[in-house]
């Protein structure tokens, strides 16, 4: 066994916030669909979570704020008061086990299907998901949009915000507006799925309204100090055509900077390109840079901790991880020592399943390992 240097800032103190973290480390959100058919987290997630509250934070996976903005089956919601129940046995495992959580808060937008929500998907505008979606019965032809009217989008950050209120109810310490990956707020950034003329599309300064008063709303609902901003310069997922991403993120810094979040949390973070270093220069707070480790291929033999190391030397505060704590409940301790990482096992259990793939991977204490 390899053991690594004992000085690094991954294994630092820090503090994001009011909160005092342990360690630089986050345990990235991720998707992993164990809840009930109307969005209840499920008491096999408890487990999972507590089993990884060695992270310095944890940024749940993504739960709607509303019905419309489900996205595939089986995914969290955080409307209703069974939701809210549900997410509170999560945090009080959590907490329990010496862990602190966020919530990421997630509307799809496009990436919705009638089958998983009961609604036909809203979106900036009418411009289809160009790729099949995961529904029930398999996966479906995405359906048209319908384009979000005023009176929408305005109801929509109210949703947001009670959604923020359910999440500090439920006892997370904060949450997370998931501005990335192409769901609906990213697309509202995107050139390619934002065709409005009004005042939510066109210039840049307009195609990041929404995005800055669901932020705003929600700081101002429950302190700027317990909201994290998610992004994704350049990504490409579901669909998403930018067209000009060097002027959008710059634009976005800027006017959440005015709100004062407790972070930026940017995805597929790249230490050597310049986007990268300029939303470093123009953000005054904590900088969360999630490495790409390379997506459907094993993950690196030190767990990524290469990656992370450098995105610290670029100017990070925290480094998130998601598939490496998916498979190491321990990961810290093993990027501590050195330790050999487990891979991660058949991708059938990403998004489908109970134990198996979820709750079961060995730590290093685990006998038979």
């Amino acid at each position: 066994m390899s053991v690594a240097p004992l000085e690094s800032r991954l294994f630092r103190p820090t503090r994001l916030g009011p909160l005092s973290l342990p360690n630089r480390l986050v345990m990235a959100p991720m998707t992993r669909s164990r809840a009930s058919a109307d969005g209840v987290p499920q008491p096999l997630m408890a487990t999972y979570y507590a089993q990884r509250a060695t992270a310095g934070l944890i940024v749940a996976e993504a739960s709607t704020p509303n019905a419309v903005g489900q996205t595939y089956p089986n995914i969290t919601a955080i409307h209703l008061p069974s939701h809210v129940d549900g997410w509170r046995r999560v945090t009080e495992a959590v907490r329990g086990a010496g862990g602190r959580m966020f919530l990421q808060l997630q509307h799809g937008g496009r990436v919705g299907h009638p089958d998983n929500s009961g609604l036909t998907p809203v979106a900036p505008s009418p411009v289809p998901l160009p790729e099949p979606i995961a529904t029930p019965s398999g996966p479906q032809d995405a359906v048209v949009p319908k384009e979000m009217t005023l009176d929408e989008i305005r109801s929509t950050v109210a949703d947001f915000t009670a959604a923020a209120r359910h999440a500090v109810d439920a006892g997370f310490c904060g949450v997370e507006v998931h501005a990335a990956n192409g769901y609906l707020l990213h697309q509202f950034l995107a050139r390619g799925s934002n065709l409005r003329t009004d005042a939510y599309g066109g210039p840049v300064a307009h195609r990041i309204r929404f995005t800055v008063e669901v932020v705003r709303a929600v700081a101002e609902a429950i302190g700027p100090e317990r909201v994290g901003v998610r992004i994704a310069p350049g990504l490409t997922v579901n669909g998403i055509e930018e067209g000009d991403t060097e002027d959008i993120y710059p634009a976005l810094i800027e006017a959440v900077s005015d709100v004062g979040p407790a972070y930026v949390h940017v995805v597929f973070a790249d230490p050597d390109q310049p986007l990268f270093q300029r939303i470093r220069t123009m953000w005054p707070g904590v900088l969360i840079a999630n490495p790409a480790l390379g997506w459907g291929r094993p993950l690196p033999a030190d767990g990524g901790r290469a990656a992370a190391e450098r995105l610290l030397d670029a100017g990070a505060d925290l480094i998130s991880l998601g598939r490496p704590f998916l498979a190491n409940p321990d990961l810290v301790e093993r990027l501590r020592t050195g330790a050999a990482v487990n891979q991660v096992r058949d991708e059938a259990h990403f998004y489908a399943g109970g134990a198996e793939g979820y709750t079961d991977y060995p730590t290093l204490d685990t006998p038979g390992r």
